[in-house]
């Protein structure tokens, strides 16, 4: 996936896949990868919050985000991964099936998703390859108003 021409520092993306589907970060937002682990259950939160995971310290929500795409329900796998990355507010984990690594493309590689769909809150465009299209996570609407409101009592009386 990666061009001989120059790309810029920004056009950098995580690719992971749900299911046969694959799915990408904006590079900049991810904080790190890891094997899964296990999650533990947090009472009170929004029914997208698996639970939570303690990475170095910090107890990070850990979000299923199968669920926002529709996907249907699966057990977490321990060789499954844990995405960790920055929305506007919070730091979170994403349960993904793997990881495939980190992909450059051209700028004009990059399109917006209402060129593809109608409008997805949770997609912010496709990356074209020439081996298939890449959806763009959009992790700036990842969790609502309320869902936020939700997790953030959780966390605090957790």
């Amino acid at each position: 996936m990666k061009f001989d021409t120059t790309v810029r520092a920004g056009n950098h993306y995580l690719v992971f896949f749900l299911d046969d589907q694959r799915y990408s970060l904006h590079l900049p937002a991810v904080e790190s990868v890891a094997r899964m682990v296990y999650i533990t259950p947090l009472p009170g939160a929004p029914e997208i919050v698996l639970g939570v995971v303690n990475l170095r310290g910090k107890v990070v929500p850990i979000m299923n985000i199968r669920q926002r795409f529709d996907l249907p329900k699966r057990e977490i796998l321990l060789t499954d991964w844990l995405i960790f990355a920055h929305t506007t507010t919070r730091l979170v984990g994403l349960a993904v099936n793997s990881v495939m690594g980190v992909a450059e493309c051209l700028e004009q590689c990059v399109v917006p998703i209402d060129e593809f769909f109608p409008p997805l809150k949770y997609l912010r465009g496709v990356i074209k390859f020439q081996d298939g299209l890449i959806l763009i996570q959009n992790l700036g609407e990842l969790l609502s108003l309320e869902e936020e409101k939700s997790l953030d009592l959780a966390l605090s009386t957790s």
